[in-house]
């Protein structure tokens, strides 16, 4: 079991920035990639960006240029920094964390709530 906790979130105004953290915890060892998604009220959930054990990135094309992944494998954690952030990027944001030896697993952390106000 591996467990993950967000923390970071909170409100800002238009063009502002946020970094949100995600620390693992647990069987760490079954993990290779972890990426962050977001749902807004009343939309699906949708991912914002993913990142491998080894580095190599992957970013949804609304947070392009804007939004920066990466993980701190020595300490367990993965952080978004969102920079530019606009109205439409208020959601809750939740970390994800496939388990790597079980295709069946899927770990979610409990989300934190980012607000942008215009």
């Amino acid at each position: 079991q591996v467990q993950l906790v967000e923390s970071g979130g909170g409100l800002v105004q238009a063009g502002g920035s946020l970094r949100l953290s995600c620390a693992a915890s647990g069987s760490i060892f079954s993990i290779n990639v972890m990426g962050w998604y977001r749902q807004a009220p009343g939309k699906q959930r949708e991912l914002v960006a993913l990142i491998t054990i080894g580095g190599g990135t992957n970013y949804a094309d609304s947070v392009k240029g804007r939004f920066t992944i990466s993980r701190a494998n020595a300490k367990n954690t993965m952080y978004l920094q969102m920079n530019s952030l606009k109205p439409e990027d208020t959601a809750v944001y939740y970390c994800n964390a496939p388990d790597n030896n079980n295709p069946l697993m899927d770990y979610w952390g409990q989300g934190t709530q980012v607000t942008v106000s215009s």
